[in-house]
Parts: structure tokens; C-alpha cells; sequence
């Protein structure tokens, strides 16, 4: 089990990628969250096998048809046993 902390920038507000995120990450077996910043970015914490992972962090950098990510940064954290994976509004 790996902990990710991921950000996304790019026009990835408003184009449905936390919904797509969500959905993906539970076929994926991701646990974990994500929600939009302030600064227009997207943050996720994902926890899963590093297998499960690697693949969750590809899709990220494709995102959902209508979004246009310009950049994925990731580093690794604290595995907190999430028990599923949520959209979090602020």
C-alpha cells in the first residue's frame, strides 16, 4: 500500500475531472479523495497498491475529455487507510 499526495493544473475546474476522478479511482481500487483548490488546480490523495497507482497517476495526466492538464506533480505520504474514495467540496 503507497500514499500519493497529486496535484493537477491545467483547465481541470468545471470540466467534470473530480466526478471522472472518482469514478476511475473506484475501478482502480483507489482510496482516497479529491478536491478542487482555490487556485484552480486539483488536489487528490490516493492510497493503493503501487501497480494500481501508476495507473491512476497515467489517467491523471489525461484527465476526462473536456479538461486539459498541463501538469501532474506527486509525493509520497503517510498511508491514512482511507475506506473509499470521496469528492470533497470546500
Amino acid at each position: 500500500m503507497k500514499h500519493l499526495n497529486i496535484t493537477i493544473t491545467g483547465k481541470v475546474q468545471g470540466v467534470g475531472f473530480r466526478e471522472t476522478t472518482k469514478i476511475i479511482a473506484n475501478q482502480m481500487m483507489v482510496q482516497g479523495f479529491v478536491r478542487n483548490e482555490k487556485d484552480g488546480s486539483v488536489y487528490i490523495e490516493a492510497e493503493a497498491d503501487e501497480m494500481f497507482l501508476e495507473e491512476f497517476v497515467n489517467w491523471c495526466n489525461e484527465g476526462p475529455d473536456r479538461s486539459r492538464v498541463e501538469n501532474v506533480s506527486f509525493t509520497e505520504g503517510e498511508v491514512k487507510n482511507y475506506r473509499n474514495f470521496e469528492i470533497l467540496k470546500k
